[in-house]
């Protein structure tokens, strides 16, 4: 029998046979071939002499079940591998206990054989090429959180490693810089006036908004520390919990402001307009207002209710109404205040200073 064969790394496949034999696919060198007839750079000419013990059959042990070749139908797209690819590499994940044995899947197979999966092909290739070369090669326009789900779903675990390494370097880095006043005008004017302009969690940090209308914006838990917002109007704006230590609101619209918890920590509040007409009440219940200066506000009925006002500047208040009960008004200066109909019940007002008070502070308004 006449036979040409391909030298290759491993083995030697079938190129032409001038007679037939019962003889396909890849052979191993060993046993069964004799007298090389003639060598050249890439091809060897063989006469062989078949055995009659083996019948012309590869030799036992060759071939395993690991090494069959195996066609997948993930999603309606053929995949072509061998059993040794699915299992080695990764051996306790589900691809691997899925073809470990070749009738783990019984009869889930389609017409032409191959074995279903209902999967993402287009993220299913990228594990494949992983376990057919231990690298990860993800191309264009493919969303790498989609692979990982699938490696996820396999249960290739060194894979998840490298995907969340991935995933994390490819994220743009976060920007923190403040918002200028620049960025943030071209964002008022963007927004349709009856739109809900909603800028929680922003970094306005050193920002001027001087002089801008900022009515009815929600700014909770924005940092607007060191901004200046002297004469703009913040009438309705929601700053609940938002950082205003060291801001400039002189001549701020503060009417009906919504400031719980808000921490403006020595900012200067001096001239502000608190007070609403249509009996709207600003709500500062809780906030820290230490070293505030809030002279001569006009504060009438607004809500203290335990705010920190120690060492803050009071003078010449209106705080007819307000709400001061459980107030740390420690070392407060409400010198020339009106505090008619205030309620101090339970405030702390060790040190505070009450002079030229336009009216008697009443002993019912202050227990302690």
């Amino acid at each position: 029998i006449h036979l040409t064969f391909c030298l290759m790394e491993r083995g030697f496949v079938l190129l032409e046979c001038k007679s037939k034999s019962l003889f396909s696919g890849v052979f191993l060198p060993y046993g069964g071939f004799r007298n090389i007839h003639r060598f050249s750079k890439n091809y060897c000419v063989f006469f062989l002499r078949v055995d009659p013990q083996t019948d012309g059959r590869p030799h036992e042990g060759l071939t395993g079940s690991h090494t069959d070749w195996l066609t997948l139908n993930v999603g309606g797209r053929y995949f072509t591998t061998t059993r040794s690819t699915l299992v080695n590499k990764e051996p306790d994940s589900m691809l691997a206990h899925m073809f470990k044995d070749k009738d783990a899947w019984g009869n889930k197979q389609d017409h032409r054989g191959a074995f279903l999966i209902d999967r993402s092909p287009e993220y299913f290739e990228p594990i494949l090429n992983y376990l057919r070369h231990g690298q990860l090669i993800v191309n264009d326009g493919i969303n790498l959180l989609g692979v990982l789900e699938e490696a996820r779903f396999f249960g290739i675990d060194s894979l998840i490693e490298h995907l969340e390494i991935a995933i994390k370097n490819s994220q743009p880095a976060e920007d923190h810089s403040p918002i200028s006043r620049k960025e943030f005008v071209r964002f008022l004017l963007a927004t349709p006036t009856k739109s809900e302009l909603r800028c929680q969690g922003l970094n306005f940090s050193g920002a001027d908004l001087s002089r801008l209308d900022l009515r009815y914006i929600n700014f909770k838990m924005a940092n607007l520390s060191r901004c200046n917002l002297a004469h703009a109007n913040l009438c309705c704006a929601n700053l609940e919990r938002a950082d205003l230590s060291g801001s400039v609101l002189d001549c701020a619209n503060l009417q009906g402001v919504k400031m719980l918890c808000s921490n403006a920590e020595g900012a200067s509040l001096k001239g502000c307009n608190f007070e609403d007409p249509s009996g709207l009440k600003a709500n500062l219940e809780g906030a820290n207002l230490k070293g505030v200066d809030m002279e001569g506000s006009q504060m009438t009925g607004i809500n203290l209710r335990v705010a920190t006002l120690k060492n803050a500047k009071l003078k010449n208040c209106n705080l007819r109404g307000a709400t001061l009960a459980g107030t740390d008004l420690e070392n407060c200066d409400l010198s020339g205040c009106d505090l008619q109909e205030a309620n101090l019940r339970g405030s702390n007002v060790k040190g505070a200073i009450f002079e030229e008070m336009l009216t008697p502070l009443h002993m019912s308004q202050s227990v302690r």
